[in-house]
């Protein structure tokens, strides 16, 4: 029996999604990494500072510079200048020449105001781009035979760097500035536009007025081209300072940011313990409380409110969330719904550890550095256990993984097993490494932070080798599962090994990044295997649909041979329906779905690790010709092997979006719709053709070729189709206009050119019409679009049967008529509705003639009718005695004259 949802359990689900949105997201939201790492979060104390250590050859390390950029600039806030004149009729001149002067005094001093910041910016880029090249210059000669003290200070540099970013407000300010310069600038040239009448006593004071308004558009000019110089030079020097951070961190990733691990480690880990310990005291705590709850007690109220709820209704929800699994496979009950459902309750079923976590969050947040730090360490928890508890509530037993997706049990079972266990291991480290980016905690970023590093990493390491063994089990003999499980297994290990060895800030960038992408990977499996599930929805649906269809046609193809092997003629043994396979369209839309996850993966993960790998920009670098826009005054563009790169993925790109396109818009849009077997291919088609123009316009574009130059090509190429192969052109559109406007269809009884036959195939160039001697009959589309046409079943196959009959002069014309009406009435082929009808429609030179008028539902039963009626009519007219004349004709026989007069005879 189906399980039923009840309102209540839609309340829990649709509250707890609410309250996570409003109350748990906003904490989660300020998580940036998963694992701090050892960077110093305050400024550089000497900026000064030259490293004394000495290279091996002698020459001394290159050192900061003595006087360091600091990217500091004056926000653009001074008041929006606007003059506020009104018409030159409707006020007092001397109030507007005073009004002028006054807004030409406030230009002028917002022109040197400009003036004086544009000169600080082009100082500070000027320092900036001297500053960039000497240390470029410097880090290019010692290489990476750097000490650890001085990777510090590169990494103290990097940090300041990042935390004294140019604002976005200030160049949000200089386009305000400019935007009103710009209206002030017309509002004066339009404010001379309409003057008042011509008055002698005026005559100097307009000449006045005339001449500020000359000086304030002129002031106004200055200021639009000091803030646009202004601007340029602003984000220039934010271009250079990207530049200059981009350097630092390719630098610093491969440089030991700390000594090997030594006794001395040990020791500073335990005195690192010690610390954390001590920073628990009494009255602190209870002041970050007491502040944290009188600034926040309201969420937290609501937060564990919410808590209370969930704790309550969970078993509630884990009997929902294993009952909507029941319908997963039928076709009838089956619903998209039911999956999205699942997973809405798997994520509730996650959220009470995540609360519980974002409450001792909220609580610490007001407290000193170090509860400060602790609350944020509670948040990357809290983002932690969501990941990994959504994780576990998708492979719950009957959840989401084993009824919805069908995932192996083994696998699913290991993650129930390991999650747990990398929660203990995890949640504690992350708590506690937060502790080490205060200036105290950051003494022991190297000793015990690189412990519970290394203690993270093999829980990591072990929560690999539990699944991917599990994973195993299933296919041993896979080459992919056994890299899969080498890499799970090594690469955590290999992390610690080099935070243990002294690259402590290389290991915790790559593993946060790797954690990061796994979760991303994790995701993005999750909504590929959700689209999957969509598909095969809709692809059951449509075979069901499809199966119905068969058996349908099937039926009226045996009643039409049935038919026409009563009336003798000939019909098609198969109509090729233009439709595609339903095998195809399942693989083809498959395909498009796992091109489109892995992209959409690929994508986000290159965002991830740019970074990090800047070593693959190369290819920007390389160019490998160059093209001319067409303009004397520009320069060449260069074409570099990233443009190539990219042209060739959109041409791959696009040969697999061609291929597999078509199935997805079959199962996810056309089959909506109630269409025509033959419209959804005219559509398929077309949306292949338009993929396939926009991926060659995409390829030629990437590489440089512009239409200009292509024009011509395009013309010339117009004019040959246009006449060398014009008649295959119009009978490709005139396959579109049939496919479309479905003047015949498959199936379809028609006559063209004497030709009467059934339509069995419409493809783009010809139509296939079967006459009725079973012949073939390959007609160009062009002929059904340009010539008469008759479409015997395009709207009603009920067509009329003529039925002629002669009775012999004398006959009783009433008692004829109505014995013909009632054999007609008698014969089952004759539709009641229209009626048959009887008339007599003349008088020949043999009898009296009449018309017997009968409907018939199809066009092969014309000639059994025609049979069964003057069977019947013939029978009845002799069992009445009434005579069916036959032609008469008088004979005269005249004999012509002898030829020697003899005797004429007649």
């Amino acid at each position: 029996m189906t399980a039923r949802t009840s309102p209540s359990t839609y309340w829990s689900l649709f509250a707890g999604l609410i309250l996570y949105c409003l109350l748990v997201a906003p904490a989660v939201a300020t998580v940036t990494d998963l694992l701090p790492g050892s960077s110093n979060e305050q400024a550089e104390e000497d900026a000064g500072e030259e490293s004394g250590d000495q290279q091996e050859a002698g020459e001394p390390l290159p050192g900061p510079s003595a006087n360091p950029f600091q990217p500091i600039l004056e926000d653009e806030s001074e008041q929006l200048l606007e003059s506020e004149l009104s018409a030159p009729q409707s006020a007092d001149i001397h109030q507007q020449i005073q009004i002028l002067r006054n807004s030409l005094d406030n230009r002028q001093s917002a022109l040197e105001g400009s003036h004086r910041r544009l000169d600080q910016a082009q100082t500070l880029l000027e320092r900036l781009e001297n500053e960039y090249r000497s240390f470029e210059l410097r880090l290019e000669t010692a290489g990476l035979n750097l000490t650890v003290d001085y990777a510090r200070l590169l990494r103290q540099r990097l940090d300041r760097l990042k935390s004294h970013t140019i604002a976005s407000v200030l160049t949000d300010g200089i386009s305000a500035q400019l935007s009103t310069a710009r209206e002030e600038q017309l509002r004066l040239e339009e404010y001379e536009a309409i003057s008042e009448p011509d008055v002698p006593a005026l005559e100097r004071t307009r000449e006045v007025r005339q001449e500020l308004i000359t000086q304030l558009h002129g002031a106004v000019t200055k200021h639009i081209d000091v803030l646009n110089e202004y601007y340029n030079t602003v984000a220039e020097l934010q271009e250079r300072l990207d530049a200059y951070q981009q350097l630092l961190q390719q630098r610093l990733f491969w440089l030991p940011s700390t000594e090997r691990v030594s006794l001395n480690t040990v020791k500073d880990s335990y005195q690192g313990i010690s610390w954390f310990l001590s920073g628990f005291h009494l009255s602190d705590l209870t002041d970050a409380l007491r502040s944290s709850f009188a600034e926040r007690g309201g969420r937290v109220l609501v937060i564990l409110a919410a808590l209370a709820f969930l704790v309550r209704r969970r078993r509630i929800l884990r009997k929902v969330l294993v009952d909507s699994g029941e319908d997963v496979g039928n076709v009838g009950r089956d619903r998209f719904t039911v999956t999205l459902t699942a997973g809405a309750l798997s994520l509730l079923l996650a959220l009470p550890g995540v609360l519980v976590l974002s409450v001792g969050a909220l609580m610490l947040k007001e407290g000193n550095s170090f509860f400060s730090a602790l609350s944020s360490g509670f948040t990357t928890a809290a983002f932690v256990t969501l990941l990994l508890g959504a994780l576990h509530s998708v492979a719950r037993p009957g959840g989401l993984g084993e009824r919805h997706f069908n995932w192996n049990g083994p696998t699913l079972s290991a993650i129930r097993g390991q999650v747990p266990v990398l929660l203990v291991v995890m949640i504690p480290v992350v708590i506690v490494l937060s502790t080490m980016d205060t200036p105290e905690g950051d003494a022991f970023s190297d000793s015990l932070g690189r412990l519970l590093f290394t203690a993270a990493s093999v829980a990591l390491a072990w929560f690999g080798w539990r699944v991917t063994t599990a994973a195993r089990q299933v296919a041993p003999e896979r080459n992919f599962l056994k890299g899969q499980q080498v890499l799970a297994i090594a690469t955590p290990l290999l992390l610690a090994l080099a935070s243990l060895w002294g690259y402590h800030y290389t290991a915790v960038q790559l593993e946060g990044l790797m954690f990061i992408s796994i979760c991303w990977l994790a995701f993005a499996t999750l909504l590929y295997y959700l689209a999957l599930r969509g598909l095969s929805v809709r692809e059951r649906r449509m075979t069901l649909k499809r199966l119905r269809e068969q058996r349908v046609a099937e039926c009226k193809l045996a009643e039409a041979r049935e038919a026409a092997e009563n009336s003798g003629e000939g019909v098609p043994v198969a109509l090729d329906m233009p439709e595609m396979d339903l095998e195809d369209i399942s693989q083809q839309s498959k395909a498009l779905v796992r091109i489109l996850a892995i992209t959409l993966a690929a994508y986000v993960l290159w965002g991830f690790w740019a970074d990090v790998i800047p070593a693959l920009q190369i290819f920007d670098d390389i160019t490998l010709w160059t093209i001319s826009t067409g303009a004397e005054a520009e320069a060449l563009v260069p074409i570099t092997l990233g443009d190539l790169m990219l042209a060739l993925l959109a041409g791959v790109g696009t040969v697999l979006a061609a291929r597999n396109l078509p199935g997805t818009l079959e199962v996810m849009v056309l089959s909506r719709i109630n269409l025509e077997p033959g419209a959804g291919y005219a559509i398929t088609t077309l949306t292949t053709y338009i993929i396939v123009f926009i991926g060659v316009v995409v390829a030629l574009v990437a590489i440089g070729v512009q239409w200009s130059k292509l024009q011509w090509l395009v013309a010339a190429l117009s004019v040959g189709l246009g006449f060398g192969l014009q008649e295959i052109v119009a009978n490709f559109v005139s396959g579109l206009i049939l496919l479309f406007e479905r003047p015949i269809r498959v199936g379809d009884t028609v006559t063209i050119g004497g030709t009467t036959g059934t339509v069995s195939r419409i493809r783009i160039r010809a139509t296939t019409l079967v006459d009725w001697d079973r012949k073939e009959q390959i007609i160009p589309n062009k002929t059904f679009v340009t010539q008469d046409l008759t479409n015997w079943t395009l709207s009603d196959p009920i067509t009329r049967v003529i039925i002629r009959v002669d009775v012999a002069y004398g006959s009783d014309v009433d008692k004829v008529r109505d014995l013909l009406h009632k054999v007609a009435e008698n014969n089952e082929r004759v539709l009641g509705n229209p009626a048959p009808a009887v008339f007599c429609v003349g008088l020949g030179d043999s009898g009296v003639n009449f018309e017997v008028r009968v409907f018939v539902r199809s066009l092969l039963d014309f000639m059994p009718l025609s049979h069964e009626l003057h069977s019947a009519i013939t029978r009845a007219l002799s069992e009445a005695g009434v005579e069916i004349p036959f032609p008469q004709r008088d004979i005269h026989i005249r004999t012509a004259p002898m030829p020697h007069g003899g005797p004429k005879k007649e």
